[in-house]
């Protein structure tokens, strides 16, 4: 079982930049899917990103595609969300996900993942 701990957010203008972390513990890393998502008051929790066990491979929500990026770096355990040009409508708490598997996929569904962080609160103001 491999826990996650996401640090990184916080409160940041419109426009502006973010990187939010995410460090499992786990000795085997490289075996797990990881994914991000995010969860506004109200609202369902929804898929913004994910990548690949070897990082090859990655997807994103339409709603960040061109402004987020998710990368991961297999020897540190961490996988990585850059976010560029933050808008309002960003602001939510994002969640790491992890799903063991043999494949070389991405897992874009709130269901395929079994491991989750406790979540890092992102705000962007207007």
């Amino acid at each position: 079982q491999v826990q996650l701990v996401e640090s990184g957010g916080g409160l940041v203008q419109a426009g502006g930049s973010l990187r939010v972390s995410c460090a499992a513990s786990t000795r085997t890393f490289s075996v797990y899917a990881m994914g991000w998502f995010r969860q506004a008051p109200g609202k369902e929790r929804e898929f913004v990103a994910a990548i690949s066990r070897r990082a090859n491979i990655t997807n994103y929500a339409d709603s960040v595609k061109g402004r987020f990026t998710i990368s991961r770096d297999n020897a540190k355990n961490m996988v990585y969300l850059q976010m560029n040009s933050l808008k309002p409508e960003d602001t939510a708490v994002y969640y790491c996900a992890a799903r063991f598997t043999s494949t070389f996929n991405y897992y874009s569904l709130l269901s395929q993942y079994t491991n989750w962080g406790q979540g890092t609160q992102v705000t962007v103001s207007s």
